[in-house]
């Protein structure tokens, strides 16, 4: 990892058993290991159960909260109950903060929106943030709508469809849509580590967001194949119902205003360029 080849020590906080050794926690069963994190320096977590990958039954929505809200509740309980504390928690949270935006602009000051996932995003973050009252640095990632990587997220699934031609866009394909590379999201949170100033929210997501038929496009020109087709908006809602308005229909033009202000310096903002590092990676 790239954190261990600048010479740091990394602890994997693995989920399992109490009888597993190794096992540090299962934030399912409620518990984590007595001083599992006594004396690290920085904690960073980014757990979570997939958001898109099933259709939200109220089963499966409570697990989406379990697996954020209640997660952190358990990390943020543990790391202030040590007395050697570590000095910064990065915690995920994700765009879906702001809801259903159409074309506003939004940044890291914007309010939040409506709905199930700006609900979850919330409550996510609020828990994160408890770890100031432990002395504890606290930042919250919102995380673009997609992160570009060849083996993880959403390009792996998008892949078979595209390479047969029959990838497309979704719904109108005017609602905005964030995404970042790899390597950003990477070096985002690198950044956010070191940098003692930083607290609170800070989007993650390359300066120019684009319309899902922008993305599209794009790919597309990438795997040399046509985007000719449009999912209807109708299909996708009976298909999937509420993931299909919250995930795939609604926008967000977010943009990394915070991030900028830091001086982070982008490895990835043209959309091509980064969609073919992240296929040939």
């Amino acid at each position: 990892m790239r954190l261990e080849k600048q010479g740091h020590e990394l602890l994997r906080v693995l989920r399992g058993a109490p009888e597993q050794p190794e096992a540090l926690w299962n934030p399912a069963a409620g518990w984590v290991r007595e001083g599992a994190l006594e004396g690290v320096d920085a904690v960073i977590h980014l757990a979570g159960a997939d958001i898109a990958s099933k259709r939200w039954s109220e089963h499966r929505k409570r697990l989406l909260r379990e697996s954020r809200v209640d997660a952190t509740r358990l990390l943020v309980d543990h790391i202030g109950s040590l007395s050697r504390r570590p000095r910064v928690l990065i915690s995920a949270s994700a765009v879906g903060y702001y809801g259903d935006r159409g074309d506003e602009l939004l940044t890291e000051s914007t309010t939040p929106g409506d709905g199930f996932l700006s609900d979850l995003c919330q409550a996510w973050e609020q828990e994160s943030s408890r770890a100031r009252e432990f002395g504890v640095r606290a930042v919250q990632v919102r995380t673009a709508g997609s992160v570009l990587a060849r083996n993880g997220g959403a390009l792996p699934k998008m892949l078979l469809p595209f390479r047969l031609g029959l990838g497309g866009r979704l719904g109108s394909g005017r609602q905005w849509f964030t995404w970042v590379s790899l390597d950003d999201e990477v070096g985002a949170i690198e950044h956010l580590l070191h940098d003692d100033s930083v607290e609170g929210a800070v989007n993650v997501m390359a300066p120019d967001p684009v319309t899902n038929a922008e993305f599209t496009r794009a790919f597309g020109r990438t795997l040399h194949r046509p985007t000719l087709l449009t999912v209807p908006a109708f299909a996708l809602r009976l298909l999937l119902g509420e993931l299909a308005d919250e995930a795939l229909l609604s926008s967000q033009r977010a943009v990394p205003a915070r991030l900028l202000d830091l001086g982070y310096k982008f490895a990835r903002t043209d959309l091509d360029g980064a969609l073919e590092a992240a296929l040939s990676g």
